[in-house]
């Protein structure tokens, strides 16, 4: 049985319309993206599922005592309760399950009676009811949680898992995750894919993050124009599915409309003397009139300008030795040396806390080194995406914002009115006149860059401008920025994001010292190194750190003949691993695949899923050999 099916279901606020007629099932088991530009409705659509919302128009049917949990989008707020405390407050469904079977068990029973018992014990099991503080003990340890630690000593970050043990503790049916990547570094989100990959309900997710969605969904649904949309397969085949799609009605139109105007040209012609012969006609043309006047048209595309300055020197930044620390910490950045010429794309990697943002200020002369030399080149123009958040007046319109108070901007040397320049960055004329105190997370980053890309620059220094983007914008901002013909400068928690964009990486790794490798966040992980984790409430860093530097570092093993031989045979498994997951997907992607019965179309989704798993596995691993060998030949090379 579906655990939620919507059926015609319609709901707006006002003149805007969020769902029109939409249909939409969930089925147990699955884990489904839902996806759609910022304010088209996503968050919405999680409150008609939880009940918060009802619909307009339309039935929304849940299958009887459906547990569901969610992990909001914003952060718990950071109270002064225990951690253990904030976890058992999640069990309130379980324990009314308990209560009724309770309540249940002290009266006299028919047949009905004991067979409503009966599920309510089958519930109370599957859910892990009948010990709850064992429950509660088992999370706690998966999660790796601090249990006696008071909420607001927490990171953002940890908090974060906090809420999200509180969303798992009671095993829900369904669990609701509202960008849940939000804000999170590298190690907690890879984390969180492992946490919600290994759950046994089914999971509706909202994300901007393209490398959390192919790892877990199973299908993609969009709402588009108020419809929902389903898209089986990964982000990558939705993507070619949706053009295809977008092209087809294109055409489609073009054909209608020009049948339209056909008839419009025939009834000019002189109705009242063919009125008789022809009623029937005309009533298709008003028809056809009615069908024009209800058809809604796609989004308009964002369009991304980016104002360049003059060339700057061909160095642009060189630091030597550079080291730095906050009082009498570990060095955040110790002997680091780095040279960034014009045209880099440069990619800084770490997790939370481990002082990326203080290189950044180092590096544009905005703190001074303790030790070491950093020096800048000649006619450098700074866009620095994170100093402009601060400059944006709540009280103001996004286009006083953006034009600081002028009705016209310069781009290209001409002059354009800064609403018609906002829509290329998906604000319409009258949301460019709202406040910005009033926008989403999503529309205030827009803000940001727009305002950024309208003064000239030479060097952009962007410190994670993905959060709460949708996907479509990232896609545009990414090839604007690959367009741009000076040096870029990005900080960024989005995987996806820094493999498209930089060319290469400076990473916090985890013996706390900071490298620099050729190629995007892939070819970094290629290199089988991790980053420092710092934000951990049950590690002491200073401890860490210094373990880790003080360890001694044991010389590289040649590769054993059964290894060996595991490497030889890698590639061909890889490649019919790779061909069965082609015509898994193929399958998938068939029209009428969902028309199947049920225990089909889980055994296909469940065949995808197994082969995606297993090939995942087994590139990690070529991974791993072909990095053991190189390190290895690389050693002897060296010892020549």
């Amino acid at each position: 049985m579906s655990l939620v099916r919507f059926e015609e279901v319609s709901f707006g606020f006002g003149d805007q319309k969020i769902l029109i007629e939409a249909d939409f099932t969930l089925e147990p088991g699955e884990r489904v993206c839902l996806i759609g530009r910022n304010g088209s409705g996503k968050t919405n659509t999680f409150r008609l599922i939880t009940g918060e919302l009802e619909p307009d128009q339309g039935e929304i049917v849940r299958r009887p005592d459906l547990i569901v949990s969610e992990l909001a989008q914003t952060l718990p707020d950071a109270m002064d309760s225990a951690v253990r405390e904030v976890v058992r407050a999640g069990l309130a469904d379980v324990e009314a399950l308990l209560d009724r079977h309770q309540e249940r068990s002290r009266q006299p029973l028919d047949k009905a009676g004991l067979r409503e018992l009966e599920s309510l014990h089958r519930r109370i099991d599957a859910h892990g009811g009948w010990h709850l503080e064992q429950r509660v003990d088992t999370v706690m340890t998966e999660l790796k949680l601090p249990a006696e630690r008071r909420l607001h000593e927490l990171s953002g970050g940890w908090r974060r898992r906090v809420a999200l043990a509180r969303a798992l503790v009671q095993k829900p049916d369904l669990l609701l995750l509202d960008e849940p990547t939000n804000h999170l570094d590298i190690a907690t989100i890879k984390w969180l894919e492992n946490v919600v990959y290994g759950h046994e309900g089914t999971v509706l997710f909202i994300t901007h993050d393209r490398e959390f969605l192919d790892r877990l969904a199973t299908r993609i649904v969009e709402i588009d124009r108020g419809k929902l949309s389903s898209w089986p397969g990964n982000f990558e085949n939705y993507r070619r599915r949706k053009e295809k799609a977008l092209q087809d009605e294109a055409a489609e139109n073009a054909r209608f409309d020009k049948k339209l105007e056909h008839e419009e040209a025939w009834i000019r012609q002189g109705l009242k003397a063919r009125r008789r012969r022809n009623e029937g006609r005309a009533r298709a043309l008003y028809k056809m009139r009615e069908e024009r006047a209800k058809r809604v048209s796609p989004d308009p595309k964002a369009r991304i300008h980016i104002e360049e300055a003059e060339l700057s020197g061909r160095k642009v930044i060189r630091a030597r030795n550079v080291s730095y620390a906050y009082d009498d910490d570990e060095p955040l950045i110790e002997k680091f040396s780095t040279t960034i010429m014009r045209g880099d794309r440069v990619g800084i990697l770490g997790n939370n806390g481990v002082g990326k943002t203080t290189l950044l200020r180092l590096l544009l002369g905005e703190l001074e080194p303790q030790s070491g030399t950093i020096k800048l080149g000649t006619n450098l123009e700074v866009g620095y995406f994170d100093q402009l958040r601060e400059t944006l007046d709540p009280e103001k319109s996004v286009a006083d914002n953006v034009g600081d108070g002028r009705t016209y901007i310069k781009l290209y040397g001409k002059d354009r009115h800064v609403v018609g320049y906002l829509k290329g960055f998906l604000f319409d004329a009258e949301r460019a006149l709202t406040p910005v105190k009033a926008l989403s997370g999503g529309e205030r980053n827009r803000v940001i860059l727009a305002k950024l890309f309208t003064r000239p620059a030479n060097l952009l220094v962007l410190d994670e401008p993905t959060n709460d983007l949708d996907i479509e914008t990232l896609d545009v901002l990414e090839d604007r920025l690959s367009d741009f013909n000076g040096t870029l400068i990005v900080v960024s928690h989005d995987r996806r994001f820094l493999d498209n964009v930089v060319t290469s990486t400076i990473v916090f790794e985890e013996d706390g010292l900071v490298r620099e490798y050729v190629g995007g966040y892939s070819d970094w992980l290629r290199q089988g190194h991790r980053l420092t984790e710092v934000e951990n409430p049950n590690v002491d860093r200073g401890k860490r750190a210094r373990a880790t530097r003080d360890s001694p570092r044991s010389s590289p093993q040649k590769l054993g003949y059964n290894e060996q031989r595991e490497l030889d045979g890698l590639p061909q498994a890889i490649e019919d691993l790779e061909r069965k997951l082609a015509d898994t997907e193929a399958q998938m992607a068939a029209a009428d695949f969902y028309a199947q019965e049920y225990d089909a179309v889980q055994a296909v989704l469940k065949r995808f899923d197994d082969l995606q798993r297993d090939l995942d596995a087994r590139i990690e691993r070529w991974s791993e050999l072909t990095d053991r060998q190189e390190r290895y030949e690389r050693a002897r090379r060296q010892k020549r």
